[in-house]
């Protein structure tokens, strides 16, 4: 009777004693396309297994938080979840998660933790093997406990841990240039990302606003409301070097902390794999310059 090939140990068909029959294989059989497995398979959790982004980035209010995500998850086979939306779409199909959330939302008051962590991991345990990055969720140092424990116990922690480190007075001079689409949420930026046309979004022609809290008043209250309540969360993860990795990323805008970014993720998960439309773009400048190189020579 044939023994499958998951019963096997790992090491039987690397180091297995008949030698001459892979041989004979390998040498006789005319093979019109390749197997459907590696026949060095690799044991579960050795040093071979592919790593999985699994991500959160902190950030003052207006850091890049949002646009940095959005470069990432369009470069890169990368899923942004967005616990505002995971907790609408709950809301919207009457789970029972969603119909407690909803009474609480009606009525003004803050979702409890426990409740925001069955929104968050609802999901996210169905995506084992998925890298992803989430957004707005742990905002509290007990949040992020909260998530660190039902992560560890699913044996999918976290991987890498992002801190935007930059300036106050960087961000408070940044909001008075901002204007917004607001159907659309695309943010535009008058010092150094301005719409193709003053005060018109530039996929839509539609007109731009100001949010109601992009004045310095707001703003600064916004600030210290971080720094209450993200710093020591922040503290908590620095702390737990032997979990995931965290880095402080400074910079003064998106422009200038991307590639720093994104030479960490490359860096620590080398299995990341470019979107189909990246990699043409890339392979369509490769071209340019190749030809340009030629010219030159």
């Amino acid at each position: 009777m044939p023994i499958p090939l998951s019963a096997l140990p790992c090491t039987t068909l690397v180091n297995s004693t008949p030698q001459r029959a892979l041989r004979s294989i390998a040498h006789t059989a005319r093979v019109a396309k390749a197997l459907p497995f590696s026949l060095h398979r690799t044991c579960p959790g050795s040093d071979h297994e592919a790593k999985v982004l699994r991500m959160v980035m902190f950030g003052k209010p207006g850091s890049g938080k949002g646009t940095l995500s959005s470069r990432l998850v369009k470069k890169y086979d990368v899923l942004s979840l967005s616990t505002g939306d995971l907790l609408r779409q709950h809301i919207a199909e009457r789970t029972a998660v969603g119909q407690q959330a909803e009474g609480i939302v009606a009525q003004g008051g803050l979702v409890p933790d426990e409740i925001m962590l069955q929104v968050v991991t609802g999901k996210l345990d169905a995506l084992r093997n998925r890298h992803w990055i989430l957004d707005g969720f742990p905002r509290t140092l007990n949040q992020g406990k909260l998530l660190d424990t039902h992560l560890q116990a699913q044996n999918t922690p976290l991987s890498l841990v992002v801190n935007l480190d930059v300036a106050d007075e960087v961000i408070l001079s940044r909001i008075s240039d901002r204007w917004v689409h607001l159907p659309s949420g695309r943010i535009y930026n008058m010092s150094y990302n301005r719409p193709k046309v003053d005060g018109l979004d530039d996929e839509t022609g539609e007109p731009l606003a100001k949010r109601p809290d992009d004045n310095p008043e707001v703003f600064a209250h916004r600030l210290k409301q971080f720094h209450d309540s993200t710093s020591p969360l922040v503290s908590y993860y620095a702390s737990k070097p032997k979990s995931a990795r965290m880095v402080t990323l400074h910079g003064k805008t998106s422009d200038e902390i991307w590639p720093k970014l994104e030479a960490v993720v490359r860096s620590s998960f080398p299995n990341l794999r470019e979107r189909a439309a990246a990699r043409r773009q890339h392979s369509l400048s490769d071209t340019f310059m190749t030809g340009e190189d030629a010219w030159v020579s």
